[in-house]
């Protein structure tokens, strides 16, 4: 890459030579007039050449100043266009990263509407359960399970985490449970996940003294479902991120208990992008969707989170 002298008195050249008059520059610049005379004489330093010199009470360009100006201004528009489109193409894309089970099961059935209210804003949104540094990320916002606000990141709460034991009709059908205490005999999906525990100790249902049956494990939330869903046996779950299911009938909840997970679901975005109007709208229309999902609310999911 060829040497470029310091952008900042290459800017002040810029803006002085298109001027032709330092008092106007320091103005445009925000600067003084002996600020942007400094600069110009680091410039010519480096160059080893006058760009000006003084007529009168002014400056005025050098043959050498007069040639190259022209380029440099150039040079400056075409590092403004750039940033022009950057710009345009930031604004109009919202890119959103969030954990596999909310993105999946609750969030990407309802983005179609966010569109419709929003046509201008192409959405991009990534499924993972790994924590995304927003910082140094391309992602505006992020879904994430917290158990509260978390400094440096605006944080907009948006739903708790209830969990309870939900399995197809037909599965249950050909095993009945009678109590809770029950469920240890039966063929759990994930039966190490840490769901069950939470479960059985908030409703002090006392855990097994042996190893728990074996069962197929899966790595997430939305296998367990889909795996429950097929018969395949009971699995631990979050109601409202398989809310349809149940609708459906393809999924029931032998006993009405539910526990709380300590985490909730929370909004997230870095403090600088707070009043970007994409972050504005898609925060208003996430929190009016999840009031709306909650309904009347049977699981307790707008309940405030305890505090730390």
């Amino acid at each position: 890459m060829l040497p470029i002298p310091p952008l900042s008195a290459v800017r002040a050249f810029e803006a002085a030579a298109r001027h032709e008059n330092f008092s106007r520059a320091a103005e445009e610049l925000a600067m003084t007039q002996a600020g942007v005379s400094y600069q110009m004489k680091l410039l010519e330093e480096r160059l080893g050449a006058p760009l000006f010199v003084r007529k009168g009470r002014g400056m005025v360009l050098t043959d050498l100043g007069r040639r190259i100006a022209p380029r440099v201004t150039e040079a400056f528009a075409a590092l403004g266009e750039a940033f022009a489109i950057a710009r345009a193409e930031n604004a109009s894309v919202l890119a959103i990263t969030a954990p596999r089970t909310f993105a999946t099961n609750w969030l990407a059935g309802r983005l179609g509407d966010f569109h419709i209210i929003r046509p201008d804003l192409a959405v991009r949104l990534d499924v993972t359960d790994q924590m995304v540094d927003l910082a140094s990320s391309e992602f505006d916002v992020a879904i994430r399970g917290m158990a509260g606000p978390v400094p440096g990141l605006v944080s907009h709460f948006l739903m708790r985490m209830p969990v309870t034991p939900l399995a197809n009709p037909a599965f249950l059908a050909t095993h009945p449970l009678e109590t809770p205490a029950d469920l240890h005999a039966a063929v759990r999906l994930s039966p190490e996940d840490d769901w069950w525990d939470l479960w059985f100790d908030s409703l002090a249902v006392e855990g097994q003294e042996t190893a728990p049956r074996s069962g197929i494990r899966f790595e997430s939330q939305v296998l367990d479902g889909h795996a429950a869903i097929a018969g395949h046996g009971i699995a631990i779950l979050s109601p409202p991120m398989f809310q349809p299911a149940i609708d459906a009938g393809l999924l029931v909840q032998p006993f009405p208990h539910v526990a709380t997970y300590r985490n909730a679901f929370w909004l997230v975005y870095p403090e600088h992008k707070r009043n970007l109007p994409k972050i504005r709208a898609f925060r208003d229309w996430l929190l009016d969707q999840v009031r709306r999902a909650a309904g009347d609310d049977p699981y307790g999911i707008l309940a405030p989170m305890p505090a730390a």
